[in-house]
């Protein structure tokens, strides 16, 4: 029978602690002075941790031996009274509690101390402590997709074969056993870690067991969290189990310090202990939680800053991550599942972390499940348990410490030296990571030991471990599961938690009426934290206000401007609904963050969208405000403050309405791309079908009925009515008039206006909108009634939809193949072909093979048998890298501006150093001391600030060209994701190797470098789909195919690497080294044996300023003696090196050292023994010929074939983007047959001849979502140049734009030319016509977009900022066409008329498509006239007809005359918007010459606000400066 290492360890502990009083006052330690005696002071440190296990770990923890300390943190109080003036402080800052937080704040804070003074008061609540376990048996999981497929082509989309393929899939899609046949039990006050490599299924373990298996196709085996089942856990004690995921996603524009206070309001508990006879109230409670959280990990300095995120400066990556964490831990869950939360953090700080859970779990009983990639020795004896996963089987969970790897060892394998435990039993997976114990096997070693997963797990099954873990999960269902008592205490413990108004069997803490106000406070702060985009939103509306208001300004109230006042009425709705296109995004952005908040039992989702809703009031109040009233009142609408209210009542409404609308949408699909392409779609059917362009009565019957439930269309009539129904306008075009007219009475002319009456001066606008439009104004308060069902029916469907449906649709992780690829797939049909869904395919293709099938070229130095077979690769490696150059710095200081450039910060002071050849040299420092900093300074790569002074080559100047003589592997593994390994690094090699080699010789060289980086197998994989190991070889790779002659500068190369990946690729670096390559590489959490690889380190503190720079030494003597001689406490041999020493110079997110190490340093022998070698090297190598450059341009290849290289990997990236090319073509072809329906065969009318010119003028709208998403591509191919390959200078920024430009065009003509084909010939216009319609159209218009819109995002920093930009320019421009408001009405706006560039599209489309044709007056459209006495109507009517147009269809008659307006279409284009026919072919030449304009802007723009740095005036000065200088030496 197996009894826990921790359950013996826990005998003198409390298991009764209330959680929920976990988080009270950290003064609250000072209140407890019950202790029986003081303890003894202590300085344990990091570090000094016995390596028997847990046991004595609390041991040492609780009574440390007595030492010289070094760190000045205060002491670990474990509840007993003392003095901390008397005592020596702790360096274990997170662990023990007191610490010190920052330079200018000491937080006297005890973590233990206010834990157990807490467990002392328990009887102060009302509420009863509880703790929940989780016990699992016969568990797998099964997941949905292949491990391995071809990459998707437009192609393949249509092929009929992959067609029926994918139908085939839908019927019974392809599964994958991620986890098989688990079993286990995790007691209250237990830590499990969870071991294994990337995709062996570590998340898919935790994310069950913490019963979050939505994305999962099925679980099967039972699951007890004590006599609870999971559906009774997600439906009642949600927020009891939760799961930390490795990604950190925030509300960007929140505080530290109002993300954690959120989630502590959530959770507060409904009784709360008192301290002193004070009642502790809720917003203390979260006070109090949150000053607790942000000290123990280090966020106090940081708590008005916002988190952040890839737009928005914030908080490091380090404190981000810690954000995570303080934030799950706020939750105040029982049963907590932390997924790699150690990743992005500093080793001392992850040890701080893992202490702290540890203390917790202790503490207050709450059962903890970890997985962590690196573990270091220190963090492994922290835990009680360890599961260890090899390809979703369990082969080990039982005991920590010493036994798990005894265990192993008695398998037969053994660790390599100075292989931490947590490597050992990750590399026991690895078949080419282990390593067997000597004597084990008759004929080879590893002859009869389980290798694979499945023999593995069955031997496990078969061991004693096994069966004791067997026994165990038996005693502790036989104790808690079935328990009624237990059950019932759990219960009334969580009821009593529950806020009075909340549902008992709720699975939230407190009522919805406190979720909503907690959740619309946090809408407003996420609003404040961002004034920038409400400020931007503000404008752009104000800016529209005031474009529209001038355009249309001081409209008369005469018939003239009826026309014009419906369209600012109808720009008015436009505005509303278009701006609520942005919530689709915005909604999708934040959509993680609320199914996170919803599994951790804060609120419901709903409430989210209700918020959002409340929220939208105010907001729409102000910016519709600022908008109706410059329209309203530059227009002069009818001035009387009922019809003004009644206008902004309506736009305000619709607004609200069209956000709950387009919100809908988003909420209902799981995928961002569907959604923006269907709401695309949406606006276009809700601006056809308001009743503008084409009246209701005009639409065909097949799709009028749309019209019924469009909001906008009741809107429109609302607030049209609204205007006309005061408006009597004075009639300005009489018929007849003018010359011969002067004396024809009143009687014998009419208004030619609809609703006009003869005999009558003045038409009622309530008679116009009625036959115009059959609007009636006895509809206006039911049109708005109608409108605010609309908003409550969709605002109903975004809450019960997004209560729902809050998850996302996400990509599952496939390594995808070039079609064609000569590597086959693997088809893995074992059970144990697993990966972990949510992490990526990472599992290493080469664990299909056994481990006698592993290829020789491997490199792999963790066996002493396979040293000979990597001789020839390494041999090749030093063929091809051997540099004998030293690079040398001295003093860098590095000082940016901050606070709008008044002050500056440094962040680099005085560093120097070398990397010499044939020399790994580590950068290392805790999380902002300055490492990728210094790595772009010493690469050049900086662009903003100052640097300051001296970089070498060899004692010399730097050549002009030392950016592409070094290579620079950046953190983030920046790639064209469509491209395969192969391409990524003959890429690299076409265009950074000199234009004199060879192209075989360049193929022939990548593919050594393929073999150098393991990359064999993945040659014709498509880099996107790759997993963390394989694309970090990739960079490294493409970094390798340049053949960098004079340094390699890695920035974290194996950070979210497990453990055997990152020796791996260490390894790989290693032989780089030691083939003659100098590389200098930064790295975060290296394990011993890792640290060991390296010869030299620099290390720096908070600051940028040196601690250290030297030999490491064989076993880090070197640096220990260094360290040690200076006083810092002794490192004890089993220790971590890399971990010791950021402990003694105060790393981490608490700690603090006594010890000035920067003044230490400066100070010592050594640093001048650094100086003096520097003046060595540089006195040797001076008399070398200097460095020169290695080409006599730029770039090593010609513009021309720049060009060439990059069109050709954009068309094959397009290609297999099918995605993106079928958003483009289908929009196209939906858009076209959407509008070529509408105005279905619109016939000769005035009103049919008014359709044909909207369908023109709709038709050119379609620029707007075409923009808008090949700027996110063109941005997208930006970033990759911006990031990696400009800095590499790969290629220049000219050839980047022309390969762009030439890869958009085709697809954007082929995407018009079939909206052309769906669209010309529906409408209904002569098909004799279409050539020239189709050339300006289906030609000449997308090469003008696509042009315009790249130059637009050349300019902008994203694409949400380029499709606001867009949008607004596109309005600006359409508004001075002519059609919207007539040439004639423009007034002082008509110089824009000239200048707008849709003017001369408008008109050539339509002068061609309908000008020389003949009107032919519906019957409504004639106009009754009375001629005179004995005159017949073409008499009477000739001389009017002869000079402004028109004709009569009864010209015989003597009464009643039918008068048309309108002969020919030239006169109606003429008249009313200066269309001329004539000028078709002039207006494709100015079409063609914008055009050329906008490649001109593309490439302008793009220097000034992409290449060039700073000020154009100042640069020029810069130079003319320089000049000068140069001329006084001579």
């Amino acid at each position: 029978m197996l009894k826990s290492v921790a359950a013996e360890s826990r005998q003198s502990i409390d298991r009764n602690v209330p959680v929920e009083l976990l988080t009270d006052v950290p003064a609250a330690a000072a209140a407890d002075s019950s202790a029986p005696h003081p303890r003894r002071g202590s300085s344990a440190s990091h570090d000094s941790v016995d390596r028997g296990g847990v046991p004595t770990v609390r041991h040492t923890l609780a009574h440390p031996p007595a030492q010289h300390n070094v760190i000045d943190q205060t002491l670990l109080d474990a509840g007993h009274d003392r003095n901390p003036d008397l005592l020596p402080p702790s360096r274990d800052s997170a662990y023990t509690g007191r610490t010190v937080v920052s330079e200018l704040e000491e937080v006297k804070f005890d973590f233990e101390g206010t834990l157990r003074t807490v467990l002392h008061r328990r009887g102060d609540s009302v509420i009863k402590s509880r703790e929940l376990g989780v016990v699992f048996e016969y568990l797998s999981v099964v997941g949905l997709g292949a491990t391995a497929r071809y990459q998707p082509t437009l192609g393949s989309t249509f092929n009929p074969v992959r067609m029926l393929e994918a139908i085939q899939e839908l019927r019974h899609p392809p599964v994958r056993n991620i986890l098989t046949g688990f079993e286990g039990v995790v007691r209250p006050g237990e830590m499990l870690l969870v071991l294994g490599r990337p995709g062996a299924g570590c998340s898919t373990l935790l994310k069950t067991l913490a019963n979050h298996t939505e994305e999962y196709h099925g679980v099967s085996g039972s699951i007890h969290y004590d006599s609870f089942s999971p559906s009774s856990i997600a439906a009642h004690y949600r927020g009891d189990v939760t799961y930390c995921p490795e990604d950190d996603i925030h509300f960007p524009t929140l505080t530290v310090s109002q993300t954690l206070k959120f989630a502590a309001k959530m959770r507060v508990p409904q009784g709360r202990a008192s301290f002193n006879g004070v009642d502790v109230t809720r917003k203390g409670f979260v006070e109090r939680l949150e000053g607790m959280l942000t000290t123990i990990f280090g966020l106090r300095h940081v708590k008005g800053t916002v988190v952040g995120d890839d737009a928005i400066r914030g908080v490091s990556g380090g404190e981000k991550k810690r954000v995570s964490l303080a934030e799950a831990m706020a939750s105040r869950s029982l049963i907590g599942c932390w997924d790699n939360s150690t990743r992005g953090l500093d080793a001392s700080t992850a040890l701080e972390f893992i202490r702290a859970l540890r203390l917790a779990t202790d503490i207050a009983s709450l059962t903890t499940i970890v997985t962590i990639y690196q573990a270091g020795e220190s963090l492994y004896n922290l835990f009680d348990k360890v599961a260890v996963i090899s390809e979703g089987r369990l082969i080990y969970f039982g005991p920590g410490g010493k036994k798990a790897k005894e265990y192993f060892e008695d398998m037969g394998y053994r660790p390599h030296d100075r292989q931490t435990t947590a490597d050992f039993l990750v590399s026991v997976t690895d078949p080419n990571g282990r390593a067997f114990r000597e004597g084990v096997g008759a004929d080879q070693p590893g002859h009869g030991i389980p290798k694979s997963p499945d023999e593995m797990a069955a031997y496990f099954t078969s061991s004693h471990v096994g069966v004791q873990n067997r026994q165990d999960i038996d005693l502790y269902k036989a104790e808690n599961v079935g328990n009624d008592d237990k059950v019932q205490a759990y219960k009334i413990s969580a009821r009593q938690e529950r806020a009075r108004h909340t549902n008992k069997a709720s699975p939230y803490t407190i009522s919805l009426f406190m979720q909503a106000r907690a959740v619309i406070l946090r809408r407003v702060q996420i609003i404040r934290g961002d004034w920038s985009a409400q400020a931007m939103q503000l404008f752009s509306f104000v800016f529209q206000g005031i474009i529209i208001g001038t355009v249309f300004f001081r409209s008369a109230t005469s018939t003239s401007a009826y026309f014009s006042r419906g369209g600012v009425l109808f720009f008015a709705i436009l505005f509303a609904a278009l701006s609520a296109m942005a919530e689709i995004p915005a909604l999708f952005a934040q959509r993680p963050i609320v199914d996170r908040h919803r599994k951790a039992a804060l609120y419901h989702p709903f409430i989210e969208g209700l918020a959002l809703t409340i929220v939208d009031i105010p907001i729409a109040l102000v910016t519709q405000g600022a908008f109706c009233i410059l329209v309203y009142f530059l227009v002069k609408l009818q001035q009387t403050a009922g019809q003004f209210f009644i206008f902004f009542l309506y736009v305000v409404t619709l607004t609200l309405t069209m956000n709950a609308f387009f919100r809908s949408i988003a909420a209902v699909s799981k995928k961002l791309a569907p959604a923006q392409s269907f709401g695309g779609v949406m606006i276009f059917v809700v601006i056809l079908y308001t009743g503008y362009q084409i009246p209701q009565q005009s639409m065909i019957g097949a799709v009028r009925w749309v019209s019924y439930i469009n909001p906008l269309r009741y809107a429109f009539e609302g607030i049209i009515v609204n205007e006309f129904h005061t408006l009597n306008g004075t009639c300005e075009n009489l018929v007849p008039s003018g010359v011969g007219y002067e004396d024809v009475q009143l009687a014998n002319q009419v208004c030619s206006t609809v609703g006009s009456l003869p005999g009558m001066t003045a038409v009622d606008g309530n008679r116009f909108v009625q036959l115009s439009y059959d609007y009636e104004y006895t509809h206006l308060w039911r049109n708005f009634g109608i409108l605010v069902a609309f908003a409550f029916l969709f605002i109903l469907t975004l809450l019960g939809i997004t209560e729902v449906n809050t998850t996302l649709d996400n990509e599952k992780s496939v390594i995808l193949y070039k079609r064609g690829s000569k590597s086959a797939l693997p088809t893995p049909t074992t059970p144990h072909s697993s990966t972990d869904s949510e992490k990526g395919n990472t599992r290493d293709l080469r664990s299909d093979l056994e481990d006698g099938e592993i290829e020789e070229k491997r490199v792999d130095i963790l066996t002493a048998k396979k040293e000979k077979d990597c001789k020839g690769k390494t041999g090749s490696i030093r063929d091809e890298t051997k540099t004998m150059d030293v690079f040398s710095w001295r003093h860098i200081e590095y000082l940016v501006p901050v606070a709008g450039g008044e002050h500056h910060r440094k962040l680099l002071d005085d560093v120097s150093g070398y990397v010499a050849p044939g020399k790994l040299t580590a950068l290392m420092g805790e999380s902002g001391a300055g490492k990728t900093t210094l790595l772009n300074v010493l690469a050049e790569r900086t662009g903003t600030g100052v640097v300051g002074g001296e970089r070498y080559v060899n004692g010399q100047a730097l050549p002009s060209d030392f950016q592409a003589q070094t290579g620079y592997c950046q953190q983030m593994d920046t790639h064209q994701p469509e491209t395969t390994v192969r391409e990524a690094l003959l890429f690299s090699a076409k265009l950074r190797q000199h234009r004199d080699v060879p192209l075989e010789e360049k193929e022939a060289y990548v593919e050594k470098c393929l073999v150098m980086c393991g990359l064999e197998r993945y040659a014709d994989a498509i880099v996107g789909s790759l997993g963390i190991e394989q694309r970090k070889r990739t960079t490294i790779g493409v970094e390798l195919a340049a053949k960098p002659k004079l340094l390699l500068f890695l920035d974290e190369p194996t950070s979210g690497l497990d453990s055997q990946s990152a020796w791996a690729i260490m390894n790989f670096l290693r032989d780089l080294a030691d083939s003659g390559q100098a590389i200098l590489c930064t790295i975060h959490q290296p394990s011993g044996e890792l640290f060991q690889l390296f010869d030299r380190l620099l290390l720096l503190r908070k600051g940028g300023q040196t601690v250290y720079f030297g030999d490491i030494g064989p076993r880090s003597s070197t640096l220990i003696g260094y360290f040690e001689k200076y006083g810092a406490i002794a490192c004890g041999p089993d220790d971590n090196t890399a971990e010791w020493m950021l402990g003694v110079i105060g790393a981490g997110a608490t700690a603090k050292s006594s010890i000035d190490w920067y003044d230490v340093w400066t100070k010592s022998e050594e640093a001048e023994s650094v100086q003096r070698e520097i003046d060595r090297i540089h006195d040797e190598r001076k008399k070398l010929p200097p460095i020169r450059a290695t080409q006599d341009t730029e770039f090593a290849t010609p513009w021309v074939y720049q060009l060439r290289t990059l069109t050709q990997r954009a068309f094959s990236c397009y290609w297999r983007n099918p995605t993106y090319l079928l958003a483009k073509l289908m929009l196209n072809i939906v858009i076209g047959l959407l509008m070529g329906f509408t105005f279905y065969k619109s016939k000769d009318t005035i009103q049919g001849t008014q359709n044909k010119l909207f369908a023109i003028f709709m038709a050119t709208i379609m620029s707007i979502p075409m923009s808008q998403l090949l700027q996110a591509v063109f941005i997208d191919y930006r970033n990759i140049y911006e990031l990696r390959e400009r800095a590499s200078r790969t290629y220049s920024w000219s050839a980047m734009l022309t390969s762009q430009l030439l890869v958009e065009l085709p697809w954007n003509l082929l995407g018009s030319s079939l909206f052309f084909f769906c669209w010309y010939w529906t409408v209904g216009f002569a098909g004799d016509r279409a050539g020239y319609t189709y050339l300006l159209y289906g030609v000449i218009f997308p090469i003008y977009y696509t042009t315009i819109a790249q130059a637009v995002a050349a300019m902008t920093p994203n694409a949400v900022i380029a499709s606001i930009l867009f949008s607004t320019l596109f309005s600006f421009v359409t508004t001075f066409n002519g059609v919207i408001q007539p040439f004639g009405h423009l007034g002082w706006w008509k110089w824009m008329y000239t200048v707008t560039p849709f003017t001369y599209l408008i008109e050539g489309l339509l002068g061609q498509a309908i000008g020389r044709n003949d009107i032919n007056c519906a019957q409504k459209e004639f106009v009754t006239i009375v001629p005179p006495s004995g005159q017949a109507c073409a008499q009477y009517m000739q001389q009017f007809i002869a000079r402004s147009g028109g004709y009569v269809s009864n010209p015989d008659a003597t009464s009643n005359c039918e008068f048309c307006p309108f002969r020919t279409t030239d006169e109606f284009l003429g008249r009313l918007f200066n269309i001329r026919y004539s000028h078709r072919w002039r207006n494709v030449g100015i079409m063609l010459g914008f055009t050329l304009f906008n490649v001109i802007a593309l490439y302008t723009l793009t220097y000034l606000f992409r290449v060039h740095q700073g000020n154009i005036c100042g640069s020029l000065t810069n130079k003319f400066r320089s000049q000068k200088s140069k001329q006084a030496k001579k």
